[in-house]
C-alpha cells in the first residue's frame, strides 16, 4: 500500500506523543514493504528527504511566526499535496486543525483518523476555541471512513455522540531495561529518594493539585517537575506560586528519552494528573520504566492502571500518599503488573501489528 500520515510536526520525533507514534510506525511499515511518506514541518530540525527509508514531505509551517492559526495552514499545504500523491491509505494523528479542509481531502484515498483525546475539554482553550473544537471533531467524524479510538472511553464516547464505531488500538511503549545511576548526577538526586511528575504546563493535568499536596505535605523530598514552565503563563503562575519551596524543583523539559527513562525509574513516586485524552504516552512510558504510579483518579487512567497504582483527586490526598508511602520496593507487585502490561498490550510490535491489520481490512474493504 502507498500510505501517508498526516498530523505531526514531523519525524523523527522532537515534539510527543503522535510524533513519536509516526516515527515508529511508518518505520515498521516501510519494513513490511509498504511505501510511506510522513508530512513534516518545514521547521522540522531533520530537514533529509529520507528518514530509515521512509520518505519525508516537507510542508510550509508559519506556526513560529504567527502562532496557533499557522498550524490551520500547514495542514492546509499538507492536504493539498496530498491529492498529487496518489495515496490508498492517508492516515490522520488527531483532528484539530486539520478537519476544517476535509472537503480537499483525496477522494481516492481511504482516510482513516485517530481522534486522539477530548480536545474540546481542555480547559486551556477559550469558550470559543472549545466550540470550535467540538465542531472540529463532528467535522472530522463525518469525513473519515474509519476511526480508531486510543481508548475505550474515547470508542464509548464516539458511539454515544455520534453513533460511530471506531477500532480501540492503544498508544505504545518499549520496556525500559538498562538503568544507570549516573544520569541522575546531571539533577543533583540519589536513587529512589526523590519524586516527579512529567506533563505540559496545563491546569488539565493537575499540576498545581500535585504540588500543593507536595507543599502541605511534612516531607521535604525533593520534586522534579519536568516540563516546559516557560512558554506559557500558567507555567510561570506555578513556577511563581511555589518558588519559596525549595524542595520543588521546575527542571524544564526534557526530551533525551535515555535520561526521561532513568528518572522514572529511579524515582521514589511518580505523578501522573493528566485528566483529558485517551491512552497518555507518558503514563505508558512511566509504566515501561519501572515507575510506581499516583495517578489522577479518572476513567481514562484507571482503565490502564486498574488497581496497580495509587489514585488522588485532592492535594489532600497526595499529602497523605507522599507521607504513607514510604519505600518503592514495597510496591514490586504494582510494578511487576505494570511491566507485564506493556509486555502483553502495549509493547509497539502489538500496537503496529493492529494498525496494519486495520489498514488491511479497509483497504481489501475498498
Amino acid at each position: 500500500m502507498k500510505i501517508g500520515i498526516l498530523g505531526t510536526r514531523g519525524i523523527p520525533n522532537y515534539h510527543g506523543g503522535f510524533e513519536q507514534f509516526a516515527e515508529v510506525f511508518s518505520v515498521y511499515l516501510k519494513e513490511k514493504g509498504h511505501e510511506v511518506f510522513v508530512y513534516c514541518s518545514n521547521n522540522h530540525p531533520y530537514q533529509e528527504q529520507m528518514y530509515q527509508g521512509v520518505q519525508l514531505i516537507h510542508c510550509k509551517d508559519p506556526e513560529d511566526r504567527v502562532g496557533t492559526v499557522g498550524q490551520f495552514v500547514y495542514d492546509y499545504y499538507c492536504i493539498k499535496d496530498a491529492q498529487k500523491r496518489n495515496f490508498d491509505i492517508l492516515l490522520q494523528l488527531g483532528y484539530t486543525s486539520n478537519s476544517v479542509w476535509y472537503k480537499l481531502l483525496p477522494k481516492k484515498a481511504i482516510i482513516i483518523t485517530n481522534m486522539d483525546g477530548l480536545e474540546w475539554k481542555r480547559s486551556k482553550y477559550s469558550k470559543a476555541v472549545r466550540k470550535f473544537l467540538k465542531y472540529a471533531e463532528k467535522l472530522a467524524v463525518k469525513s473519515s471512513d474509519y476511526l480508531i479510538s486510543d481508548s475505550i472511553g474515547i470508542q464509548d464516547y464516539l458511539m454515544k455522540t455520534y453513533q460511530k464505531e471506531s477500532t480501540y488500538i492503544a498508544y505504545g511503549a518499549t520496556l525500559f531495561k538498562n538503568p544507570s545511576e549516573a544520569i541522575l548526577n546531571q539533577y543533583q538526586v540519589e536513587p529512589y529518594a526523590y519524586h516527579m511528575l512529567i506533563a505540559r504546563m496545563e491546569p488539565e493535568n493537575s499540576i498545581e493539585t500535585i504540588l500543593d499536596g507536595v507543599a502541605a505535605s511534612k516531607t521535604n523530598t525533593p520534586f522534579l517537575v519536568v516540563g516546559k514552565h516557560d512558554v506559557n503563563p500558567f507555567g510561570a503562575y506555578l513556577k511563581k506560586k511555589f518558588a519559596k519551596n525549595k524542595n520543588i524543583r521546575f527542571v524544564g523539559g526534557i526530551y533525551n528519552l535515555e535520561h526521561l527513562n532513568n528518572l522514572r525509574y529511579f524515582s521514589k513516586l511518580y505523578f501522573h494528573g493528566h485528566t483529558v485524552g485517551g491512552t497518555n504516552p507518558s503514563l505508558l512510558e512511566a509504566m515501561a520504566s519501572n515507575a510506581l504510579i499516583v495517578a489522577h483518579n479518572n476513567e481514562f487512567n484507571k482503565a490502564i492502571l486498574n488497581t496497580e497504582a495509587f489514585y488522588f483527586s485532592t492535594s489532600e490526598e497526595v499529602s497523605r500518599t507522599l507521607e504513607e508511602v514510604a519505600d518503592k520496593s514495597q510496591w514490586k507487585h504494582y510494578l511487576e503488573a505494570n511491566l507485564q502490561k506493556i509486555e502483553r498490550l502495549y509493547d509497539w510490535d502489538i500496537i503496529n501489528e493492529a494498525y496494519v491489520n486495520l489498514m488491511e481490512r479497509c483497504y481489501a474493504s475498498h
